[in-house]
């Protein structure tokens, strides 16, 4: 990641498919004169091809898009030798979301209705190398972290197939894994959760906002 060494200039790019979200925050960003939108992408896929040719401090990257998601175009565009900071701009806040997120390299997440000020500051300072996260993000994540009875990234994936309706025989094709593990995976969720039944567990899940 490129750090910015000066209060220069902040080139933002703008990654969402909705061109009336983006044509927004362009007007908002308008407003702050250390800072310029550079470039929109209407997904992880276009944003990629333009950060060949457009030198970009930050991307502020929406997470459910077409074609390239933005948890993929974000662990893509982390790994880009000095590739921008990305700063994660969603309307979902679920836990699951947030470590697909943090784990694919985002420096910050934040809700799309946060103020422009938060969103600005929060873009300087992952353009500068720092932790972006909005602070009942960090908190949860904090929380998330000490608790004993923390959902492992598997049993959040089991979570979110059997929240879709999903048997075991098919959760165990979508994640290459057997119909034991599976078994097994759920035994492990029914406990950390308190629960006995999978009904339960997704209802749990979903009260908690361990999965969407």
């Amino acid at each position: 990641m490129t750090e910015k060494t000066s209060p220069g200039l902040l080139r933002l790019m703008l990654v969402d498919d909705h061109p009336v979200v983006r044509q927004g925050l362009r007007a908002v960003f308008g407003s702050f004169d250390d800072i310029e939108v550079v470039a929109e992408a209407g997904d992880g896929a276009q944003a990629l091809q333009l950060l060949r040719v457009t030198e970009v401090d930050c991307v502020l990257m929406d997470l459910q898009m077409p074609g390239v998601d933005g948890v993929t175009a974000t662990r893509q565009i982390t790994a880009l030798p000095d590739g921008p900071a990305v700063l994660v701009l969603t309307t979902y806040d679920s836990d699951a979301d947030i470590i697909a997120a943090v784990d694919a390299g985002a420096s910050g997440y934040l809700l799309k209705d946060a103020a422009p000020e938060l969103i600005m500051d929060a873009a300087r300072r992952a353009a500068r190398g720092e932790s972006a996260l909005a602070p009942e993000v960090a908190d949860r994540l904090k929380h998330r972290t000490r608790s004993s009875q923390t959902l492992t990234r598997r049993e959040v994936e089991i979570l979110e197939l059997l929240a879709g309706g999903a048997t075991n025989r098919a959760m165990a094709k979508e994640l290459f894994i057997s119909e034991a593990t599976v078994k097994t995976h759920l035994v492990h969720i029914f406990d950390k959760l308190g629960v006995d039944n999978r009904t339960t567990a997704v209802a749990t899940a979903r009260e908690r906002r361990l999965i969407r």
